[in-house]
């Protein structure tokens, strides 16, 4: 039986405007297995896990459990484990790390302050600091949540690691499982779909000189499905790759069928860069046709949303600005 992700790329289905959304992410080291979520059915206290996924509502932030890719063996209670918070609005990108043996702590975290990029709450409560390191390659390996993600997701996390690709972690949940093996970059918040250990390479090495692969983008988390969408079609006109050159400034609602898009929803997206140029981008909403399976574990074929960008216009700055 053919599996979600062999379904959607047979059927050609665009990844672009499908990365999950959150401004901050919050991951915590958890080794052992994972439930389908994970936070509270994992060997992490559920209580724990349930108080930072309802911390985390509304404000912009987004927690997912880690681990080191090959076994999952958990090493107990006391060890110690990596933290990690990363803010990716453009203009505002940083990427912090900490250790902690006890995970209550980040229960002590201003959540809201994080989803606004107030990194401050991340230092004075966990200690810590900047991340050094290599940049992080998320690479989602859930299998409960969905097969495709350990079928696909397991042994790529497992080839880099072996290669020698630093900062490489599996993650629980990125969201499209159809387009497994996901992956999610930080600090710059770029999710990838139906890549390869090559394009992981080549992908990470533009992140280290600050430039974002679109090939393969799924979207930057920052900003809703629209903008991810619209961003991504400005890269790709407009030639533009460096990680933190666009920003998405306004997001209009298109009413009464404007574009030719009859009843679907439509936006008008406005996408600045920081040499002052601006673009608006049509963004229609459509469904996915003929119908598939969403995840492998879908009772019902569906037609999932997706973001069709139909015009890209460059304006005038005063233009712009006028809105």
């Amino acid at each position: 039986m053919s599996t979600c992700s062999t379904v959607s790329q047979d059927l050609d289905e665009p990844l672009s405007g499908t990365a999950p959304a959150a401004r901050t992410w919050l991951l915590l080291e958890q080794p052992g297995p994972w439930g389908a979520k994970a936070l509270t059915s994992s060997h992490l206290d559920p209580v724990v896990g349930r108080a930072l996924e309802n911390a985390a509502k509304g404000t912009g932030v987004r927690v997912a459990l880690i681990r080191r890719p090959g076994r999952h063996a958990d090493r107990g209670t006391g060890a110690e484990r990596r933290v990690y918070a990363a803010h990716t609005t453009p203009g505002g990108v940083w990427l912090r790390s900490a250790t902690v043996t006890d995970p209550r702590l980040l229960l002590g975290l201003d959540f809201a302050a994080l989803g606004r990029g107030d990194r401050r709450t991340f230092d004075a409560v966990l200690g810590g600091g900047p991340h050094t390191g290599a940049p992080l390659a998320l690479v989602c390996t859930n299998g409960k949540r969905d097969r495709c993600c350990a079928l696909l997701g397991r042994p790529l996390a497992a080839e880099l690691a072996a290669s020698g690709v630093e900062g490489v972690w599996e993650v629980t949940h990125l969201g499209g499982h159809r387009f497994s093996p996901t992956m999610l970059v930080l600090p710059y918040g770029y999710a990838y779909g139906r890549i390869t250990a090559a394009d992981v390479r080549e992908i990470l090495h533009g992140v280290r000189e600050a430039r974002i692969e679109v090939d393969g983008c799924r979207g930057n988390s920052a900003w809703d499905r629209p903008g991810q969408a619209a961003e991504l079609a400005v890269r790709s006109t407009a030639g533009v790759d460096a990680a933190e050159a666009l920003i998405v400034v306004r997001t209009d609602v298109v009413r009464d069928g404007a574009h030719g898009g009859g009843a679907a929803p439509g936006w008008e997206v406005t996408v600045a860069h920081v040499d002052g140029r601006h673009w608006r981008v049509h963004v229609a909403q459509g469904a996915a046709q003929p119908p598939r399976p969403e995840s492998c574990g879908a009772s019902v074929l569906g037609t999932p949303a997706r973001m069709e960008v139909t015009a890209v216009r460059e304006l005038l700055v005063t233009a712009a600005l006028a809105g």
